[in-house]
Parts: structure tokens; C-alpha cells; sequence
């Protein structure tokens, strides 16, 4: 087969594929949503046993302190924000001791800085026949339900492969 033949049937089952995951998505307008915005400090320490060489490293994760954000309003234990993303940050956690790292340490490992790591999971949920499901997403649809929820506007949710996400929240105008 030559190298135009395969190129030819690669782009054609990738479009296929393509297709199915489209056609695999689904949406549902909802007016009965919220969305939520855990924001997560974590120290991690990295052990290496050869910094000079990649793979020779492991990572060890001690005190994390998390903050649940609804809709975008101020949590009453926020301590820090809303930052460039409109989110509200919690208390850091008890960085790690001499103590603490050097336990966990093997003997010939070299340990890092301990390092904070911020992290932040959405999800968005909604009303669904009977009850209520609750989705992973991400920022940009975290935000479009944020805004929307003040006014208690419709919206129409996009779902991903097999409906387990929210891609997509866009005001409902009918």
C-alpha cells in the first residue's frame, strides 16, 4: 500500500472516530444546577535517587487542606481569594517537618524542597428526571453555571462520551 493509500484510510478512520465521539455526546437544559469548585494545597516532596537521570525520582505527598466553592460565593472558611479565576482558597495545611521528610526517605535518596501544590476539581450538578446527578467538568463550564446561577437562567448542558462529564454550559435563550 502506498504511503498516499495510508494516509488516506488513517484520515478516514479518524474522522469516523471522530464522528462517534460527537455523535456519542448529548445535551439536557436544565434551570435547577449548581456548580462547585474544590480547591485543594497539598505539600510533596520529591526523593531522587539520581537527580541527573530522569525516572530515578518518586513523589510523596504529606498535609493537603481543601475548600469547597459553590456558585462562586465566598465559603465562610476562605482565607485567601477570589484569586484570577474568581475562587476562593482555604487555610494552607502544616508543611511538612525535617522529621516527616526524612522518614519517609530511602537510604539513598536525596529529598527536595517541599514543594505546595495547588490543585482545583469542578463539577457541576443538575436536576435529572428523579433526582439529582453530578458530573465532573471543567473551568470554562464551571464558570458559564457561576454566572448564570445569580439569575437562575436556563442552561443547556453539553455531555461528553457516554454523558460521565459536562464539556459545555451555555445560557438557554429560547
Amino acid at each position: 500500500m502506498s504511503e498516499t493509500a495510508k494516509f488516506k484510510v488513517g484520515s478516514i478512520v479518524v474522522s469516523g472516530l471522530c464522528a462517534i465521539a460527537l455523535a456519542s455526546c448529548s445535551t439536557v437544559t436544565t434551570t435547577e444546577y449548581e456548580a462547585t469548585a474544590r480547591t485543594t494545597y497539598t505539600w510533596q516532596v520529591e526523593y531522587a535517587t539520581n537527580p541527573s537521570k530522569d525516572g530515578l525520582t518518586r513523589f510523596e505527598t504529606f498535609a493537603s487542606a481543601s475548600l469547597l466553592n459553590r456558585n462562586g460565593i465566598k465559603p465562610a472558611n476562605a482565607v485567601k481569594g477570589p484569586d484570577e479565576r474568581g475562587l476562593w482558597w482555604g487555610a494552607l495545611p502544616p508543611r511538612p517537618s525535617v522529621d516527616e521528610i526524612e522518614q519517609r526517605q530511602k537510604f539513598v535518596e536525596k529529598p527536595s524542597t517541599p514543594q505546595l501544590i495547588k490543585s482545583v476539581d469542578y463539577q457541576i450538578s443538575y436536576q435529572a428526571g428523579d433526582g439529582k446527578r453530578t458530573l465532573p467538568t471543567n473551568y470554562q463550564a464551571y464558570r458559564q453555571v457561576v454566572k448564570a446561577y445569580s439569575q437562575k437562567l436556563p442552561l443547556q448542558l453539553t455531555l461528553g462520551v457516554n454523558d460521565n462529564t459536562v464539556e459545555k454550559a451555555e445560557v438557554k435563550i429560547n
